[in-house]
């Protein structure tokens, strides 16, 4: 096995003699020279540890899940132990060092896919526990001292068009009750849509109930779309005394909580950013082998590459004390000076339970040329699979800033442009107030001739503070919208039909009404005739163009 390389070789950092492409080859050179790309940093680490994991990556050509005589190795994949990056030799053959409690697991390459396992999962990972993990009340790892894996590639046609990505965040089932609502809810709206090639679930996968994982695992499985995982607050083992124990079990399930993966001209990076505080809580952060693991990994991508981080806890302090922070600033700040050499970072997040944009700069401590977008991602359980039910026997679930609870999509083009979008789950039928994009609030009646004081509503699901948001009266001239942030009146309704009623109206009744980031206002002229009036609501979607929304109020003379 050859030497670490020294920091020069392995982790080289362009300077004005050498330009960006030249750098990156010679990272990638010097690592396939020794099948090893292992920063300084991590080199006293890796020579402590007291195993060899070791193993072959092949081209599985008849696709059976095993090497088969003739089956050639590949060459150049990444493969991680959680700090350091190798990559596979000339014969497809690697050695990484490990120590107990590891999960080895591979880098899928951009032209390739990897084998299915029994599971439906990617099988792309082993752990490494020979003693078995702690005792956990959800189990944990149970040992296994292997110390070899060999890892099936397909071949893999990349995508005509864009590559699609469905977004998941905050299932959050608590019962098979939730697993079912998922099921003919979120789920059955994604088959039901156009094909994707990837799935990425950002935490809050449970409830707490750990056991539940194989049973929503079946569900995602079953669309046949490769589908990763990284872990929320919920998914953690609660009992575990530390924080690197915290998601044992999820790991045994899903695999490794941080990792990457790569598509044409993008690499998507998972992590898990829920620091278990054991006795005290969670707060949002990083681990130093997370961020040994990105120094390792970062410098094998190129500056052009479309980069897109996923974790649960939203990078942005969502905190309303002073001086409290939700996400540790200091690992922000780190995060961040490893992501400044990239052009083109994409965050994703979850976690809040209502849908916003964010876009990071100085103050959040991002110094890039653009600010860095923060997509904070809607909840699939919207809020706590509450509210009432329809006729399908499935919870409203809207969310607190009156987002209907579902899935969004990534598009990403060959470019690295990237395109938006939400998917409510279900939309109640024949009504026009409420859209894919949108949901208005208008009152029915209005006194003719009053003080125009009552306005119509648009809850703009994917608005941010520059959307431009319009509407008419009976097609006449579009007039711009307010942007206003309050609590969304369809909800505050609801929670007005909730209080007044004597019975419970669903398992939980729906959440209290938050002000919402994406929410207009546009007062409704009283000195029309008397009779119905329609109201049109526009706005161009920086990502799908125009959506349209309508409803109508009625003008009526006060009688004497």
């Amino acid at each position: 096995m050859c030497a670490p390389l020294p920091t020069s070789a392995c982790s080289p950092r362009p300077d004005a003699t050498v330009s960006r492409p030249a750098f990156v080859a010679l990272a990638l050179a010097a690592a396939l020279a020794c099948s090893w790309l292992l920063p300084t940093a991590q080199v006293a680490a890796a020579t402590q540890s007291n195993a060899e994991f070791s193993g072959v990556v092949y081209a599985d050509t008849n696709e059976n899940g095993r090497r088969d005589p003739g089956e050639p190795g590949v060459s150049g994949v990444k493969l991680s132990n959680g700090r350091d990056i190798v990559l596979s030799d000339a014969d497809g053959s690697y050695r990484i060092p490990v120590r107990p409690g590891d999960t080895v697991f591979a880098v899928k390459p951009a032209d390739r896919a990897f084998a299915t396992g029994a599971d439906g999962l990617p099988a792309f990972w082993q752990h490494y526990f020979p003693a078995g993990s702690p005792a956990l009340e959800y189990g944990g790892i149970p040992a296994d001292n292997r110390l070899s894996m060999d890892v099936a590639l397909h071949a893999r046609k990349p995508p005509a068009g864009d590559l699609e990505v469905l977004l998941m965040a905050d299932p959050q089932v608590k019962s098979l009750v939730d697993v079912d609502y998922l099921d003919r809810d979120i789920l059955h709206s994604i088959r039901k849509d156009a094909p994707a090639q990837l799935g990425l679930s950002l935490g809050d996968i449970v409830d707490d109930d750990l056991s539940l994982y194989p049973a929503i695992n079946a569900r995602t499985a079953a669309l046949g779309v490769p589908w990763l995982h990284a872990p929320g607050n919920h998914d953690m083992d609660l009992d575990a005394a530390s924080d690197a124990e915290s998601t044992l079990t999820f790991r045994r399930h899903f695999g490794p909580d941080t990792l990457a993966w790569e598509e044409q001209g993008t690499a998507i990076v998972l992590l898990d950013d829920v620091i278990h505080l054991p006795g005290d809580g969670y707060v949002g952060g990083l681990r130093e082998e997370q961020f040994a693991f990105l120094e390792s990994y970062l410098p094998t991508l190129a500056d052009d590459t479309r980069l897109v981080v996923g974790a649960h806890i939203p990078f942005f302090n969502t905190a309303t004390a002073p001086g409290a922070e939700t996400f540790r600033v200091a690992d922000r700040q780190r995060l961040f000076q490893l992501l400044q050499r990239f052009d083109n970072v994409l965050l994703l997040s979850g976690h809040t339970h209502v849908q916003q944009h964010f876009h990071h700069g100085a103050a959040e401590g991002w110094n890039g040329r653009h600010p860095l977008h923060e997509y904070n991602v809607g909840a699939a359980c919207g809020a706590f699979w509450s509210g009432v039910k329809d006729e399908a026997g499935i919870p409203d679930a809207t969310m607190a800033d009156g987002t209907p609870n579902g899935y969004a999509r990534l598009k990403i083009g060959r470019s690295g442009d990237y395109a938006l979008s939400w998917h409510p789950a279900r939309l109640p039928a024949n009504q026009a107030e409420i859209t894919d994009a949108m949901a208005l609030h208008a009152p029915r009646v209005l006194r003719r001739g009053a003080y125009p004081a009552w306005g119509v509503y648009a809850n703009v699901f994917m608005g941010m503070d520059h959307s431009k948001v319009e509407y008419r009266i009976d097609g006449g001239e579009w007039k711009p919208m307010r942007k206003v942030v309050q609590a969304d009146p369809r909800l505050l309704a609801e929670n007005v039909r909730d209080d007044e009623a004597d019975m419970l109206r669903g398992f939980d009744r729906s959440p209290e009404a938050k002000p919402s980031r994406h929410l207009w206002r546009g007062a409704l002229p009283t000195d029309l005739t008397a009779g119905e009036h329609g109201v049109e609501v526009r706005t161009t979607d920086r990502w799908i163009g125009e959506q349209t929304a309508r409803t109508t109020y009625r003008l009526q003379d006060a009688s004497e």
